[in-house]
């Protein structure tokens, strides 16, 4: 017979034997790679960020970051995955204002719930919408296209990557400010946009990558009037923002953020929030951004869940305003 006290003393020991076999703790995270999924196809700029900060995280912390691209509806079908994946810290994501800002202003059913299924760790990157156009536009500059379009209401084309994403609300945001009417043209993506812009089968768009038109506006190929962010890009120092050309307090940037399931450790969150805030710093990290002409973020976990709150509102009031609904 074994008393009350073996027993427990005997249970606590085999259980300090199993535990490195059945489970891990938070201090050795991550016992195993860590699955960092990206909704969008490889090669773009998401995949590149994504990317990026797999490769910068797993140096940090001595574990592998293996990319998984999950494409589909939008980004909502890898945001749905990543929540729902067990929450230990092993299935992170790459989301976007698409899916986390967007869309659940856009469909009356989502997979999932923004404010309840995920963990923010932190925002990784932005990049500005440009407003490019084929040289043979009847005008050189934003100041001019508004006056045509106030000329023209509803003639204007201008391509987009479809109805809710980032580049659309940019130009909806657009006419409202400047009191304009123009025509969406809805692609499926960038890779059809740009053949047109550049055949000047359409002959504008709010383009949400500076990265896919940028060699063209170089060339000569395509001009840019206007970026969205609140500063100028870094690599068009001679655009004008939207803000500097007449309409103060505009901005408008495609961001990019590190999220985890709901239900993952506060301690894990933290630490894989400070593995991407060690690895932004390196040069490897910037140059792969500035090579995409997206700018590196890092913000703390509770900032990031303020900015996605605040950005759901921003987006969910223009989209009611101007009863926009998912094609």
């Amino acid at each position: 017979m074994i008393d009350r006290r073996q027993f427990i003393a005997a249970t606590a020991v085999t259980g300090l034997t199993l535990a490195p076999a059945t489970g891990w703790s938070q201090d050795a995270y991550p016992n195993r790679p860590v699955k960092l999924v990206v909704p969008f196809p490889p090669g773009g700029p998401t995949d590149i960020m994504g990317r990026t900060a797999a490769k910068a995280m797993g140096d940090v912390l001595g574990q592998s970051f293996v990319v998984e691209n999950k494409a589909g509806a939008g980004g909502n079908i890898g945001t749905d995955a990543v929540a729902k994946a067990a929450p230990d810290g092993h299935t992170i994501g790459l989301s976007a204002i698409s899916s986390l800002a967007i869309a659940p202003h856009l469909y009356d059913k989502l997979p999932f719930q923004v404010e309840k299924d995920f963990a923010p760790i932190s925002l990784v990157g932005t990049t500005p919408c440009v407003v490019v156009v084929h040289p043979s536009a009847p005008f050189t500059d934003l100041k001019g296209l508004v006056a045509y379009a106030k000329a023209n209401p509803g003639k204007l084309g201008y391509a987009t990557s479809g109805i809710g994403t980032s580049n659309h609300l940019a130009a909806e945001l657009l006419q409202s400010v400047a009191s304009i009417e123009l025509l969406n043209v809805p692609y499926k993506g960038s890779s059809q946009i740009v053949p047109d812009l550049l055949s000047g089968t359409v002959i504008m768009s709010m383009e949400s990558s500076l990265a896919t038109t940028l060699q063209h506006i170089r060339s000569g190929k395509l001009k840019a009037l206007a970026v969205t962010s609140p500063a100028r890009a870094k690599a068009l120092p001679d655009v004008p923002t939207v803000a500097e050309s007449g309409y103060p307090g505009f901005a408008v940037e495609t961001w990019f953020g590190l999220i985890a399931p709901a239900a993952t450790p506060p301690a894990v969150v933290q630490k894989l929030h400070d593995a991407w805030a060690k690895g932004a710093k390196t040069a490897e990290a910037q140059a792969a951004f500035d090579n995409i002409s997206g700018n590196l973020r890092v913000t703390t976990p509770q900032e990031f869940g303020a900015f996605i709150k605040a950005e759901n509102q921003r987006w969910g009031d223009l989209i009611r305003k101007l009863n926009i609904k998912a094609g």
